[in-house]
């Protein structure tokens, strides 16, 4: 069982706390933020900033780069504190008390049932828009699936890893391209820099949504846990893991202001509304394809799918690793704990592949028989609350004793979380005060 007094055995900080050879900060180690960047931005979040450049030409590419300064603070804390302690962030959250291991058993088992039939239906609107003669939509999500679901049971993080290098490289190639396609207005883009606010109605939520909305949930917390299956596991790695989490959300920042700016200039000046969710990049796909031909609408419709697919077998991966440890946490001391972490072996232990079975196969259901409200309405709640979650509890841990005194916060670390978690917590409200309650009971 894990320590829920919230006190960290001096054994336990003195052995993390132990100096350990730095290694220094290279870009041949780079790996982890590739992933948690290939994982975190979905078609989702593409859309929402096609949106916003669609909405407000550049007013707000400002609010995308902050957005990505928020996760990297986020990112780095959830990195340091499996760097600096040896624990894993479930163990770290577990000290904080029981409600932390309910709120997060719950936030898996509804979260996962609901986000694996939109991974699978999202990895599949491009496929069907490529091949629409082959099979049916449902069909192609599981396919999607049961490919994700295959390749990361027989395959560990080493392979994993370089796969989503691949797909990241696709989505660059076709984000920039598309960037660059249309002609963006360098002035105006510039301009979008200030911190300015549409003269619109409801600006500001606007703002903090695609503020909020860069770069993932919960695979900011799967971060710490691709760190140690990357083999990082104490401070020696610190520089190399701030270097990563950096080149992470740089990327990011990439593959959204690049979207922003094709809806700039080919939405907004032309006043062209898309749908939001994944659909309104299949009406992108038809607008590209009258403006410039068919090639470069399918080009984009292949980046659409790595987009899509990284997030799948990312969240496939990442998330069963959190799963994992959240079942070791009862099932074994400190002592193997560490071990366990050392020697990779969760990618083959049976929670890891019992949440990856999870997410593949009860999803279908969803898929097939459409999604029932009530369900709908809880993920929604449990995701919004995540990541306020997140940033209060990285805040509780890294300013406490559970953490060696040279790792704890400093100002700016501390002042990046205070943000995120007031930030999120404005979106967790408004998210939760738009469900449609009265037709949930």
């Amino acid at each position: 069982m894990a320590d829920t007094t919230g006190n960290t055995t001096a054994s336990q900080v003195g052995e993390s706390a132990t100096p350990s050879t730095p290694r220094k900060s290279s870009w041949k180690y780079i790996g982890p933020g590739i992933v948690v960047a290939a994982t975190g931005v979905g078609a989702g979040d593409l859309v929402a900033t096609l949106i916003a450049g669609s909405s407000f030409g550049y007013t707000l590419l400002w609010a995308a780069i902050v957005g990505c300064l928020v996760k990297i603070s986020l990112a780095e804390a959830a990195g340091r504190w499996h760097l600096s302690t040896g624990r894993t962030l479930f163990d770290g959250w577990a000290s904080l008390g029981r409600w932390t291991t309910y709120f997060f058993a719950a936030y898996l088992v509804i979260w996962g049932f609901v986000y694996g039939a939109a991974a699978m239906s999202s990895s599949a609107l491009p496929l069907q828009a490529l091949f629409p003669d082959v099979m049916d939509l449902k069909w192609w999500g599981v396919a999607c699936g049961l490919v994700g679901l295959v390749f990361v049971w027989f395959n560990k993080y080493a392979v994993f890893e370089k796969v989503m290098t691949v797909l990241v490289g696709v989505m660059f190639v076709v984000t920039v391209y598309l960037a660059i396609r249309v002609t963006p207005n360098l002035g105006e883009a510039f301009a979008g820099l200030l911190p300015v606010l549409p003269d619109e109605k409801d600006s500001i939520l606007n703002t903090l949504g695609l503020i909020g909305g860069v770069g993932g949930t919960i695979t900011l917390a799967a971060y710490g846990y691709w760190v140690n299956a990357k083999g990082w596991t104490d401070t020696g790695w610190m520089k190399v893991m701030r270097l990563d989490n950096r080149v992470a959300y740089a990327t990011t920042g990439i593959f959204v202001v690049s979207m922003l700016f094709v809806g700039a200039e080919l939405l907004h000046s032309a006043n062209v509304a898309i749908a939001s969710g994944d659909k309104g990049l299949i009406q992108l796909t038809d607008i590209l394809e009258a403006e410039y031909g068919a090639a470069t609408a399918k080009f984009f419709l292949i980046g659409f799918f790595a987009t899509s697919f990284t997030s799948l077998i990312g969240v496939w991966h990442g998330v069963s690793l959190m799963f994992a440890d959240f079942v070791a946490r009862y099932r074994r001391g400190d002592e193997a704990k560490g071990k366990e972490i050392a020697a990779g072996t969760r990618e083959r232990s049976w929670p890891f592949r019992a949440y990856l079975l999870w997410l593949t196969f009860p999803p279908v259901i969803l898929l097939f028989q459409g999604q029932p409200f009530r369900l709908i309405i809880i993920y929604g709640v449990l995701g919004a609350a995540f990541l306020p979650f997140l940033a209060g509890t990285l805040l509780w841990l890294l300013n406490s004793g559970r953490t060696p005194s040279e790792w704890r916060n400093g100002w700016l670390s501390n002042g990046m979380l205070v943000l995120a978690g007031l930030l999120f917590l404005i979106l967790c409200v408004k998210q939760i005060w738009d469900q449609p309650w009265s037709e949930f009971f």
